[in-house]
């Protein structure tokens, strides 16, 4: 088996490609419209090779989601997460959880949420 993707459903496609896009710094690898389904969806990722991918679903005319509590986060690496989390705050993201040691561990966490209110965790290489 091989882990290929996430999905998440999202209200407003472009709202969520520019902030994975530009607050995040992903990047979009494909976009396709289905009609006949009344549906869109992006993939995004670090690069076209790099999987596993983040697909963004955008049912058609459906603007909110209720999240549920099921759904924990999508996870993201960065080189330096003080510096990180200050660009996504300058770009108009929301840190949830300043960059800080784990309770229980020794890894360095932050938390940002999308603009669909899903939590996406960022964590010190």
């Amino acid at each position: 088996m091989q882990y290929l993707h996430t999905m998440i459903r999202v209200g407003d496609l472009d709202r969520s490609i520019r902030f994975y896009t530009e607050v995040l710094g992903l990047k979009l690898q494909r976009r396709t419209d289905y009609p006949d389904g009344k549906f869109t969806l992006a993939f995004l990722g670090a690069d076209e090779t790099s999987e596993p991918f983040l697909e963004l679903t955008y049912n058609w005319g459906v603007e909110r989601y209720e999240i549920g509590t099921g759904f924990g986060h999508v996870a993201l690496a960065a080189e330096n997460i003080y510096k990180a989390c200050e660009l996504i705050a300058q770009l108009g993201g929301k840190v949830t959880r300043a960059p800080g040691p784990m309770k229980h561990g020794k890894s360095v966490i932050a938390f940002v949420e999308d603009p669909d209110g899903y939590q996406i965790e960022v964590i010190q290489k």
